[in-house]
C-alpha cells in the first residue's frame, strides 16, 4: 500500500456487536468524503441495507475471492482480523485491525481512536509491519481449505477424556514425544494468544522464531520451547479414539491419527497496518496493564 494512496478498502466486520452499525455508517461516510471505494461482503451489504437502509456512493460487493484493494479494515476482535487475514491470503493487502471487543493485540485501534487512527494513515503517519504465518501439510494428502495460521497450528484431543500422545521432530530430530492434552505452534503473532494463556513465552513480532507449548502436559518438566522459524516440524499423534483435532487459527478439523503433519514457515506474509504510536511494546503495555499499580 503506498503511503497516503487509498482508493479501495475492503472492509470486514463481526456483525454481532450492539451498536456496530453507527460505526459502519460513519465509516463508509468518511470514505464517501475521501472518494474511497468501500468493497463490502454481501453479509456485510445486506446488515447495511437492512439496519440503515442509506445509499452511499461509492461501494461495490466483493462476488469472490479476486478482489483487490489497497487496504482492509478489520473490524471486531482478534478473531475477526485472524479471519480477515484468512480472505486475504497472499493478496499482499496490508490490515488495519479496529477493536469493536474487548482485548485484541492485532485488532488494537480502539473505536474512539479510529478518526485520529485514519486521520493518521491519510497524513502517512504509519508503518506497515510484515508477519510471518505457518504452513500445514498434510503427509497423506489429506485436504484442507486454508491451511496456513498467523497465530498458531494447534493438535487437540477430539472426544476423549485421555491424553494423546504426539510425536515431534523438529529440524529432522526427534524433539519430544508429548503426552498432554494437546499442542500449540505458534508464530511471534500467536505467542500473545493460545500459547500465551498455557504459560508460553511473548515473542516481539520481528522474531524469526516459533514457540511449541504442550497444553495440559503430564510432565511437569515439559516447557515450552522457542526454534528457528526456517526449521520444519513434523508430529505424528496416538489418541485412544483414533482421530485427533487440528486447529489453524480457530479453524478445526478432525483428523484420522494416522495423518502425520509438516508444519513450516508460509511463503508468504500478512501485513498489518500500525498508525502512530501503535507499537508493539506500547500495545503489551495498555492490553496487559504493564507497569499498572491496582493496589488498593
Amino acid at each position: 500500500m503506498p503511503k497516503g494512496k487509498l482508493n479501495r478498502i475492503a472492509i470486514f466486520v463481526y456483525l454481532h456487536r450492539e451498536g456496530i452499525e453507527f460505526l459502519i455508517e460513519d465509516l463508509i461516510r468518511f470514505f464517501d468524503e475521501k472518494g474511497i471505494t468501500a468493497l463490502l461482503d454481501p453479509y456485510l451489504y445486506d446488515f447495511i441495507m437492512g439496519k440503515l437502509n442509506k445509499c452511499f456512493r461509492n461501494y461495490e460487493i466483493i462476488k469472490d475471492k479476486s478482489f483487490s484493494a489497497d487496504a482492509a479494515f478489520s473490524i471486531g476482535g482478534d478473531g475477526t482480523f485472524l479471519s480477515t487475514a484468512a480472505r486475504i491470503g497472499n493478496k499482499n493487502i496490508p490490515i488495519l485491525g479496529i477493536n469493536s471487543g474487548r482485548l485484541g493485540f492485532l485488532a488494537d485501534v480502539a473505536m474512539e481512536d479510529l478518526t485520529k487512527a485514519l486521520s493518521s494513515i491519510i497524513n502517512e503517519n504509519h508503518e506497515i509491519e510484515e508477519r510471518s504465518l505457518l504452513s500445514l501439510e498434510t503427509l497423506d494428502g489429506t485436504q484442507l481449505e486454508t491451511p496456513f495460521a498467523l497465530n498458531d497450528i494447534t493438535i487437540l484431543k477430539q472426544d476423549t477424556s485421555s491424553m494423546i500422545i504426539i510425536e515431534a521432530k523438529a529440524d529432522g530430530e526427534l524433539l519430544n514425544t508429548y503426552q498432554a492434552d494437546g499442542l500449540i505452534i505458534a508464530t511471534p503473532t500467536g505467542s500473545t494468544a493460545y500459547s500465551m494463556s498455557v504459560g508460553g513465552p511473548i515473542v516481539v513480532p520481528q522474531a524469526q522464531s516459533f514457540v511449541i507449548s504442550p497444553v495440559a502436559s503430564h510432565s511437569l518438566n515439559v516447557r515450552p520451547l522457542i526454534v528457528p522459524d526456517c526449521w520444519e516440524i513434523e508430529l505424528k499423534i496416538q489418541s485412544r479414539n483414533n482421530s485427533y483435532l487440528v486447529s489453524l487459527d480457530g479453524r478445526s478439523k478432525v483428523l484420522n491419527q494416522n495423518t502425520r503433519l509438516k508444519i513450516k514457515k508460509a511463503d508468504y506474509t500478512i501485513k498489518i497496518i500500525k498508525p502512530q504510536n501503535h507499537t508493539f511494546f506500547n500495545t503489551l503495555r495498555n492490553k496487559l496493564m504493564w507497569g499498572a499499580d491496582k493496589r488498593i
